[in-house]
């Protein structure tokens, strides 16, 4: 098979000229970065190499420069780094543009502008906030701050026009500068600068056009592959990150746990215990109240998480005020003033009157959503006289998870755009394209004359599929099998027909054997097929045996069913067709019918090999008659040791029997019989057998009546 012919595009050249051209890309990207930095810009300028490559090179090429320009910007501004995802964004919509044939117009590209403006902009802002604890923060903050002086516009409002306005700006000069070096780059160039397949060789248009235009019945490999390649990637990565993110929770309350319980432990050891009920008598008039007050308003000026710190002594009426710190936009109580406990606090109030040490809780009543520490504070007997306290916004905790979610989000997505886009560029060239050609080639096959014949195996040659793994082997075998297909298909095609027809016959034949001696035992082996085949669609149908009860167990069973009472050929027609009750000495007799009739399928089998509708015959004849209880013939097993062909078959011969007319009988009602059904679920029948045969009542009534119908009347 010839394989020395190679695409233009999958040289050695032609690859050194694609790395150079990226090479290219990205130093026009840092180049834009270091450009904006020296004039100090609030600008960053690093999207016109992503935009160029993107236009011309297609979408992993730009999401790959978009991904390193961050990385390496990133080494130089940390921040930086969580905004590579937007870099690939700008990648996948210059991308969109390009294969709409913006780039072929003069004005179209320019559309780009707003887009991305707008686009980034937004995406911009929102992380930022994010990423600052909801808060303005990143280039444009300066801008944004401007917009809020005087109350004139909300933080995230403002924030959120200042990114849109730079990034507008930033674009304009972007998209502006991307396009004039893409008109610079001749037509011919820029095709070199795709990233195409090296495994196969090139494929004409008109082959192109047709695999492109190829459509799957429901879900396309492709899609199926991204679909499993997004879940295999996110949802270990959503796990990882909800467990950093929980632990990052946890780490961050603890740690402000600790911080509150240093400050507490701070404030406890500035007080005097025996001056408490001073301090609360005569507040700033009582000796020493003021240098202590001093020395904590030093401790919370020091402990900038700290949102309020005070000292309360507990009583029965509530919380009176020794210390109460005033914040910027709180002005705290003054000495001796009763503070009513909080609901949050009211399980807890037993202990602090006892002055017990208690944990640290979360609030969310009359002073916010707090964090707060209590630590007793005891005189010189050991009893408690007072609590030092203090309280952490959760709110501040609550921006720092927010931020570090942000910055997880933006990281774990950067990272996910690029290697979903490596793998598809790699599935898409070493998958899809070699098996979408080999289908498409193998679609166009024609059987109209040896001349077609001909071209349809140099078509498929002439693919040249070489990706060295699984996928050659396939086109290998395929090629191959194309080639020898015509010689066999007509024969095997006979062999098939002959080996289908011996089948059917063979059942027939042995099925007729016994029809021909007793017609009741004709009409009982069309209805108990039918009623066979209900119990097996309804037990799969309530999810019953899923892991025998599959589609060619099914089929084997109701191409066997007919056989279950192939033994009576054996049987005396004295006995079979007696027309009374038969005496128990012709009963033994007539119960041998199970073992000879499995023996007759024994001898078919041994002659037909591999041949499993045979084997359940086998099943069927034998164990037809053997109870769910171990009490009946011939070998008074039980349980699941039936097997689940003879337990079905169990139920639709037992109701035949009941509802049919015999010489010796006249027929049982349809609810008489189903009755006889019920009450022997669990003894006679499995009891999932026999559950399926009831729920589906009114398909076996429907059955019994059309073959009711037909019987003569006596």
């Amino acid at each position: 098979m010839p394989t020395s012919e190679k695409h233009p595009n999958t040289g050695k050249k032609s690859r050194r000229l694609q790395l150079i051209f990226l090479a290219f890309a990205l130093l026009l990207n840092l180049i834009g970065i270091g450009i904006a930095a020296l004039l100090h810009m609030p600008l960053q300028l690093d999207t016109i190499g992503t935009i160029l490559v993107s236009a011309s090179g297609g979408s992993l090429p730009g999401i790959i420069i978009g991904f390193l320009t961050n990385i390496i910007y990133g080494l130089f501004r940390p921040e930086e780094m969580y905004f590579g995802t937007l870099n690939m964004i700008t990648a996948v919509v210059v991308v969109f543009a390009a294969r709409r044939r913006f780039f072929r117009s003069k004005t179209k590209p320019f559309l780009l502008i707003p887009v991305l403006g707008l686009l980034t902009g937004v995406l911009g802002a929102v992380l930022t906030w994010f990423l600052n604890g909801s808060d303005i923060g990143g280039m444009c903050s300066g801008l944004a701050l401007h917009f809020c002086k005087g109350d004139a516009m909300g933080r995230f409002p403002a924030l959120l026009l200042a990114s849109v306005l730079l990034e507008l700006l930033d674009n304009a000069i972007t998209v502006t500068a991307a396009i004039l070096l893409y008109r610079f780059i001749p037509a011919v160039r820029r095709k070199k600068h795709r990233l195409g397949g090296i495994w196969q060789a090139p494929l004409s248009d008109k082959m192109t056009a047709a695999v492109k235009e190829s459509r799957c019945r429901s879900i396309s490999l492709r899609t199926k592959l991204v679909l499993i390649m997004t879940a295999s990637a996110v949802l270990p990565v959503a796990v990882s990150a909800a467990i950093s993110l929980m632990l990052f929770q946890r780490s961050t309350i603890s740690s402000h746990i600790k911080i509150a319980e240093g400050v507490t432990a701070m404030t406890a050891s500035a007080l005097d215990p025996s001056q408490i009920d001073n301090y609360i008598a005569l507040g700033e008039a009582a000796p020493g109240y003021s240098e202590t007050e001093q020395q904590l308003s030093l401790i919370m000026k020091n402990t900038p998480d700290l949102t309020y710190l005070y000292v309360y002594q507990i009583q029965e009426d509530g919380c009176h005020v020794v210390f109460d710190l005033d914040t910027a936009e709180t002005t705290g109580s003054n000495p001796g003033d009763v503070i009513e406990f909080d609901p949050s606090f009211y399980h807890l109030v037993p202990s602090l009157l006892a002055g017990e040490e208690i944990e640290p809780i979360i609030s969310d009543d009359s002073y916010g959503w707090l964090l707060t520490v209590y630590r007793p504070v005891c005189d010189a007997n050991g009893k408690c006289v007072c609590y030092a306290a203090a309280d952490i916004s959760m709110n501040l905790l609550t921006s720092s998870i927010t931020s570090f979610l942000a910055k997880l989000v933006s990281l774990l997505t950067g990272f996910f755009i690029v290697i979903l886009s490596v793998t598809m560029w790699l599935v898409e060239h070493n998958l899809i394209l070699p098996v979408n050609t080999m289908s498409y080639a193998a679609g166009a096959f024609a059987y109209n004359s040896s001349e077609a014949l001909e071209e349809n195996v140099e078509r498929i040659r002439r693919l040249r599929i070489h990706t060295g793994d699984e996928i050659e082997i396939l086109y290998r075998a395929f090629s191959k099998t194309t080639a020898d297909s015509v010689r066999y298909v007509t024969d095997i095609q006979h062999k098939t027909e002959t080996i289908s027809q011996m089948q059917n016959g063979l059942i027939m034949v042995l099925a007729d054997m016994v029809e021909s001696r007793d017609k009741s035992t004709g009409d009982h082996v069309r209805k108990t097929a039918a009623y066979v085949r209900i119990i097996a669609e309804e037990m799969r149908r309530r999810g019953m045996y899923p892991e025998i009860l599959t589609d060619e167990f099914v089929e084997n069973l109701m191409n066997a069913a007919p056989l279950h009472d192939i033994g009576k050929i054996h049987i005396s027609d004295v006995i079979l067709n007696k027309p009374a009750r038969l005496t128990e000495e012709e009963f033994v007799k007539m119960k041998t019918h199970t073992s000879l009739g499995s023996a007759i399928i024994d001898r078919a089998i041994a002659m037909v090999p591999d041949s499993a509708y045979l084997e359940e015959a086998r099943n069927l004849s034998e164990y037809h008659h053997e109870k769910w209880d171990g009490t009946g013939y011939p070998n008074g097993i039980s349980g699941e040791d039936i097997p689940l062909s003879a337990r079905i078959m169990a139920v639709a011969d037992v109701f035949d029997a009941l509802v049919s007319r015999r010489s010796y009988k006249p027929p049982f009602s349809f609810e008489q019989a189903m009755d006889i059904i019920r009450d022997g679920a669990g003894t006679h029948f499995d009891p999932q057998v026999a559950e399926a045969f009831l729920g589906a009542s009114d398909r076996v009534r429907k059955v019994a009546e059309e073959f009711s119908a037909e019987e003569p009347k006596t």
